[in-house]
């Protein structure tokens, strides 16, 4: 790929001076755009401030002709650069130490005028490619800095804080042609920015790329960044690297972000259209102008790269456009006229300008030849927004969008209408899926619903069903779906139930096999028993970890229907049982519980746990039995760690680089067991399974340490993070004895982490204070995962947001707000519960 117009004229080979002289003392092959050379005659043409490329050769080997055919190629591109390339004959009459040993012969040399600069073996210049990338390699040494950990790319990134914008790439070998594509930009572009590069995978894991099968390419908006604890803004480059689009993406980043506009559309004309990218306007009135054009500037960020966003002013504007339409979208094919849009949410017109991408690059449809979407249609007949904002549901665009081609046996779920909705829920069990199939969350939980249905196929008496809400949204709306995508479940007449959980497989599969109407009435002492061993429900237990029986004698009816109404609002998540008999008290006899009271019994670990439920409403009850399906030593994920996180305590993590050790899990347990830990949240976390981890670990000791390793995290408040002393072995008596200097404040702690906040970029997107005020006035929806509907507004949007937040918490940012070093484990100690009996 040849940048002679793209040079810049500040900067040019010539101040560099390097000659690059390769040796070889092979067959002579006669190549006509190579000029061939005496070495005295060589040498003399050397000049201060000119980079030649030498290759010295001798006759009768004709092993180097694939390399000088190589060599040829390379010619004319390194000219484009300013290089010279020149073959230079051995001749027995001139001595040189270039024609000399044997060694040097498979040696590749650069030099600065008539200075040896540095080294080369020649199979590293296997091809064109490889040989142009490692020239402007070495050329470029001040302006590429390659790296290998994430500190050297944090260390680089603060440097350049308030200064200058960074251009990071992995490539997955020098002298690929992706990294020749990275050096092109680089020579036109090195004085402006600053050029990273790795080829380290883990280093991509780290942040946050999860597909490491290519090359990427991140533009790190720096030179804003003003404060050093402010993270810089991060686009990913989504075309495959070459030489052009990295061109057209470093244009679109140099553009406006947002450009005022007020004259007509059709005729105004930017960088983009020229790139080949679209426009979009997001049409303002003066007044709503200062609302507008935080919007606008919100749209802009999300399709920096993807499109160009511009204020249209309606109030100075001669040309008249609809009175409804709020956004005018222009596409860079000349000739096409502008569509007038009307899209009330910044997610909708993300998705319209990907859509458009995604239909650019390929004339297939984007998922099989499933609903094809009518964006004009959906966009005016719903004022709906996706669940998940910011970059992640690029990354679930992008999935989605690389999945497209897979067929899905839709088949096996019923497709309802309108017509055909009602009858269908109120005759069968069914389970139902709104969604749209232009949005991209919404065909991803669509990949997962199929999935389910596959392995349910043939096994379940459970109907599985969708409804597409692009082409039934009155359905959807009569089904109070005011977002998508939304599972439901109806059953017998009841008020549907909709899932709150994740949007993978098993998550939905669970969700559907824990359909049993509860609670289940239990009718006698031995069926209880039955229950409690998880013989009753053996089918279903293996996807509960948890069964609940709730003890009652036969008067407390109040305290009965608290539960109730506890046991339906955990429908999907845990099975619950109620047991009310006159012969109850044999059971509160043997499990040491005073009446009311709850049994907890945990499968796995093969024990009955007892509460006393004297007083307590049915959102304690919830609240009681979602800590208590908590595990006791879980392995934390990004997807769990939220729950984790709401018990409020000190985090005990141990770190591992694979499986955990089983004699650690077991010192773990036993401390447990002894109530030693209930203070802390003991976990362990594998950085095989969630490589952020490693992020984490860099976070509080700027270094990888060895493992495995245990820390205590003090998460609640504070943001100390104490390390368990890496030369003592993990025991009962010694992590015991370290616990108790850490509860006496005798131990230091190795870092503060800072006192970071994750603020919306808009007050109108700040969706986690949104959740909190609602969960403040239903608090028992707050704790659960599965929600009985009783309000058109259901909660299905809690699960995203706090997904969305957590991927941030998780890479190391994790803490909360005030905390007395001296009492922060009796602060965390609220114990509810005793063990009586091992099943």
């Amino acid at each position: 790929m040849q940048l002679q117009l793209m040079m810049s004229s500040s900067f040019s080979v010539f101040r560099v001076g390097i000659s690059f002289v390769m040796m070889c003392i092979f067959y002579m092959l006669a190549v006509d755009s190579l000029p061939e050379l005496s070495p005295q005659k060589f040498f003399s043409t050397l000049q201060p401030g000119k980079a030649t490329l030498a290759y010295f050769c001798q006759a009768d080997s004709p092993s180097t002709s694939v390399f000088l055919e190589e060599l040829n190629e390379a010619v004319k591109p390194l000219q484009d650069y300013g290089i010279s390339v020149a073959k230079v004959n051995c001749v027995a009459e001139e001595t040189s130490r270039y024609c000399g040993r044997e060694e040097d012969l498979m040696k590749v040399y650069l030099f600065r005028g008539s200075i040896l600069l540095r080294e080369f073996p020649t199979d590293t210049l296997f091809d064109v490619n490889a040989i142009v990338a490692h020239v402007l390699f070495a050329l470029l040494f001040n302006e590429v800095k390659y790296i290998t950990t994430l500190g050297d790319l944090q260390n680089i990134e603060n440097a350049r804080k308030g200064r200058t914008n960074i251009v990071f790439s992995y490539v997955r070998a020098i002298g690929t042609p992706e990294h020749r594509a990275v050096m092109e930009a680089a020579f036109v572009y090195g004085t402006t920015y600053q050029f990273v590069l790795t080829t380290e995978i883990s280093l991509l894991e780290s942040i946050g790329t999860e597909d490491i099968e290519y090359a990427h390419l991140y533009f790190f908006h720096c030179k804003p960044v003003l404060d050093l604890t402010q993270q810089c803004k991060r686009t990913l480059m989504e075309q495959s690297l070459t030489t052009l689009n990295i061109h057209q993406f470093i244009k679109t980043m140099e553009a406006p972000l947002l450009t005022e506009v007020a004259e007509d559309p059709q005729q105004v004309s930017t960088v983009h259209l020229q790139l080949g990218l679209p426009l979009v306007f997001i049409v303002s009135r003066q007044a709503t102008y200062e609302a507008d054009r935080k919007t606008a500037e919100w749209v802009a960020w999300r399709l920096l790269g993807k499109a160009g966003v511009l204020l249209l002013l309606r109030d100075s504007l001669e040309v008249d456009i609809p009175q409804d339409a709020n956004v005018i979208f222009k596409r860079a094919e000349e000739g096409v006229p502008v569509e007038f849009l009307v899209l009330n949410d910044v997610e909708l017109i993300v998705s319209r300008v990907e859509s458009n991408m995604y239909v650019a690059q390929t004339q297939e449809d984007e998922v099989g030849d499933m609903e094809g979407p009518n964006m004009e249609n959906i966009s005016e007949s719903f004022k709906m927004g996706s669940q998940k904002t910011g970059i992640q549901d690029d990354e679930v665009a992008e999935t989605v969008y690389r999945d497209r081609k897979r067929q899905l046996p839709l088949e096996l779920t019923v497709e309802l209408t309108e017509e055909t909705f009602n009858a269908t829920v109120t005759s069968s069990d069914s389970i139902v899926l709104f969604y749209a199939a232009w949005q991209a969350v919404s065909m991803a939980l669509l990949q997962s619903y199929i999935d389910v249905a596959v392995k349910l196929k043939g096994t379940s008496s459970m109907l599985l069903t969708r409804v597409n809400c692009a082409d039934w949204s009155h359905v959807c709306t009569e089904q109070n779906v005011t977002e998508f995508p939304v599972v439901k479940m109806y059953k017998g007449g009841e008020n549907p139930v909709s899932y709150a959980g994740m949007l993978g497989t098993e998550d939905l599969l669970k969700f559907i096999q824990l359909r049993i109407s509860c609670p289940v009435n239990i009718t006698s002492v031995q069926e209880a028993e039955e229950y409690l061993s998880g013989e009753l429900f053996k089918d279903v237990i293996s996807y509960s970890t948890l069964s609940v029986l709730g003890l009652f004698s036969p008067t407390m009816k109040t305290a009965k229907e608290e539960f109730i109404e506890a046991g339906n609002y955990l429908k999907g998540c845990v099975i619950t049982g109620i047991y009310s008999g006159e012969d109850v008290s044999i059971l509160s006899n043997k499990y040491a519980v005073t009446l009311p009271a709850l049994l907890l019994a945990r499968h796995k670990e093969g024990r009955i746990e007892s509460i006393p439920l004297a007083n307590t409403h049915g959102q304690n009850i919830v609240q009681i039995v979602t800590n208590a399906s908590l595990e006791t030593f879980p392995e934390i994920t990004v997807e769990n760690l939220p729950t984790y996180l709401r018990l409020q305590k000190p985090l005990l993590i141990l770190f591992s680089d694979g499986s955990i050790d089983p004699q650690h899990k077991k010192v773990i347990l036993m401390l447990v067991k002894e109530k030693h830990l209930d203070s802390l949240t003991p976990c362990w976390l594998n950085l095989n399974n969630t490589p952020v981890g490693r992020g984490v670990l860099q976070a509080y000791f700027h270094v990888l340490p060895p493992l495995p390793l245990l820390v205590v995290v003090n998460l609640h408040s504070g943001g100390q993070v104490f390390a368990f002393p890496s030369d003592q072995a993990i025991t009962e008596e010694n992590l015991l004895l370290w616990l108790k200097k850490l509860e006496a404040g005798q131990e230091s702690h190795i870092t503060i982490l800072p006192a970071q906040e994750w603020k919306p970029p808009l007050p109108a997107y700040d969706f986690l204070s949104m959740i909190d005020a609602a969960a403040s006035q239903h608090p028992t929806r707050k704790v659960s995962e599965c929600i009985k509907e009783t309000d058109v507004q259901e909660n299905y949007k809690e699960q995203p947001e706090d997904q969305s937040a957590i991927r941030k918490e998780s890479t190391g940012i994790l803490r909360m707000k005030h905390w007395d070093r001296s009492n922060w484990f009796e602060e965390a100690k609220k114990p509810f519960r005793h063990d009586n009996k091992e099943l």
